[in-house]
């Protein structure tokens, strides 16, 4: 799949120390610990002043982009340590279909001073394709080391 341009999925490397696994953060000027409530279908936010990098700590969620007049759905957990950046202008929302909360964290980068347009929720153009959205929860659901223990 063809991503937005700029939308960019980075997998995380890690070096292990003992028992301990070290992550290579990505580079932010603000760190945000997100909570997705479980069964939330969000709307859009666009932000004209800021660059989201997320990644899932706990449990999993799916983003949607819209993108030349489609949605993308790209499924993120914590089973699979991955960031997804999403540049300024690209409309975006988070999902979690699950019945537990998601925690993500979200490296921010800013390009000016945040703005209240930037956090006011925008309305989907047309409905998610829930069907498509279900399957890929249920695959983030089987992928998440709880049940593969």
């Amino acid at each position: 799949m063809s991503l937005s341009k700029g939308v960019e999925i980075h997998h995380l490397t890690s070096i292990k120390a003992g028992m301990l696994d070290f992550y290579d953060a990505k580079t932010s000027h603000e760190t945000m610990l997100v909570g997705v409530p479980p069964n939330t279908v969000d709307d859009f936010f666009v932000h004209k002043y800021q660059t989201d990098q997320l990644m899932a700590v706990r449990g999993n969620f799916i983003i949607i982009i819209l993108h030349d007049g489609k949605y993308q759905y790209v499924s993120l957990s914590e089973a699979k340590p991955e960031v997804i950046t999403i540049p300024r202008m690209v409309p975006h929302a988070a999902i979690n279909l699950g019945s537990e909360p998601c925690m993500l964290i979200n490296g921010v980068i800013r390009h000016g001073k945040p703005h209240p347009l930037d956090y006011r929720p925008i309305k989907a153009p047309f409905p998610y394709d829930l069907n498509l959205m279900r399957d890929l929860h249920e695959i983030s659901v089987k992928r998440s080391p709880v049940n593969n223990q």
